[in-house]
């Protein structure tokens, strides 16, 4: 078997919040959690009773004060990855529609940004590869 067969698994859901004009959302993890201040897709984990459409509604509502409809959210890709303690698995989705003003609940500094400008974030490991895809894949979840 192979050694990161032994990892647990967690399943943990993001969101790429895109704007009418076209910038995405990206959330600074505050000083104290685990991989302080790089950049990433704001959602969290999947809880054990939870859909993952339903904890990325709940988180999102919880860390930028949103209201999103499970209809506004479409699968957009997702992301494996082996951290050293724990094997990832990262479902995405996109959405382009929801109610309220984001605004940074949990201290965590927020920024607009253009897909083609990601390259510009430290971002985890598990969504480095996002940054030279995001583009197509907006093109591509936008049709």
């Amino acid at each position: 078997m192979p050694e990161n067969a032994r990892r647990p698994m967690v399943i943990v859901v993001a969101c790429v919040l895109e704007s009418a004009e076209g910038t995405v959302l990206l959330a600074r993890r505050p000083e104290g959690r685990p991989l302080a201040g790089l950049w990433e897709f704001p959602g969290g984990k999947v809880e054990p009773e939870e859909r993952a459409e339903d904890s990325l509604i709940r988180e999102l509502g919880e860390e930028l004060g949103v209201v999103i409809d499970r209809d506004d959210l479409a699968p957009l890709t997702f992301v494996s990855h082996a951290y050293e303690d724990f094997n990832l698995l990262m479902p995405l989705y996109l959405c382009r529609k929801w109610t309220g003003e984001v605004v940074a609940r949990e201290g965590q500094e927020l920024n607009w940004v253009r897909p083609n400008e990601l390259h510009r974030y430290k971002m985890p490991p598990a969504d480095e590869p996002l940054k030279a895809s995001l583009g197509a894949l907006l093109q591509r979840g936008g049709q």
